[in-house]
């Protein structure tokens, strides 16, 4: 199950051209961003099916999603969460692993550090007797892991637990740490020993590696 929280639109941004006397908050938006955005407000009425759409590659766009779950344009951070939202509904990976911002007119690549969300909250409930973890990412998404939205676990390169949760299409959110550390109180193991995390009737398995880092072997 996906949901999408909703949001309220952008603020209009309008400035009477007087200084205030305090910072800018924000860079001023870019023309290219504008008309960006305004395409990608057209394509995101809904629950946009950007797996469905298949434009032509119209180049690449300097903007990052970064490892810490922030997003920039031109170097500059996008600090508005509905624009953050705005675009994240238009956010594809397509099967060369590249991270696309998808309209029906045009596909523009982008860069992703690290994983295109971050899972900020956690809720376990059991139904029918069955575990089901429900997370949410920092856009809004609301999913529940299972068969159609694995978990996966890597180690991290200082050793940490690592876990990531498939969203929609080939995107996907990781846990942020304080919620790896909650995700890491709900292992379980087979009887052969082997670690794994259960919900929506699925097993997932944790490498052995993960298992160790974790420290609960």
């Amino acid at each position: 199950m996906t949901e999408t929280f909703p949001s309220s639109g952008p603020s209009s941004g309008k400035s009477s051209g007087k200084p205030s006397g305090h910072p800018a908050r924000e860079p001023a938006v870019s023309a290219d961003l504008a008309a960006l955005v305004a395409r990608a407000e057209r394509a995101g009425k809904g629950a946009p099916p950007v797996e469905s759409w298949n434009p032509d590659h119209c180049g690449e766009i300097d903007m990052v999603i970064r490892a810490d779950g922030s997003w920039t344009y031109n170097g500059s951070p996008i600090q508005r969460p509905a624009l953050v939202r705005l675009f994240s509904t238009v956010l594809r990976r397509d099967e060369d692993g590249r991270t696309y911002l998808v309209t029906p007119a045009e596909k523009l690549g982008i860069t992703v550090e690290d994983a295109h969300f971050l899972a900020v909250e956690m809720s376990r409930d059991a139904r029918g007797g069955v575990p089901v973890l429900t997370f949410r990412t920092g856009v809004g998404d609301v999913v529940e892991a299972g068969p159609a939205h694995p978990l996966r676990f890597r180690v991290g390169e200082d050793a940490g637990f690592e876990p990531y949760l498939l969203v929609r299409g080939r995107l996907e959110a990781k846990l942020t740490r304080a919620l790896a550390y909650d995700l890491a109180e709900l292992i379980e193991t087979d009887d052969e020993g082997g670690a794994y995390v259960a919900s929506g009737g699925a097993r997932f398995p944790l490498p052995a590696e993960a298992f160790a880092a974790d420290g609960s072997a």
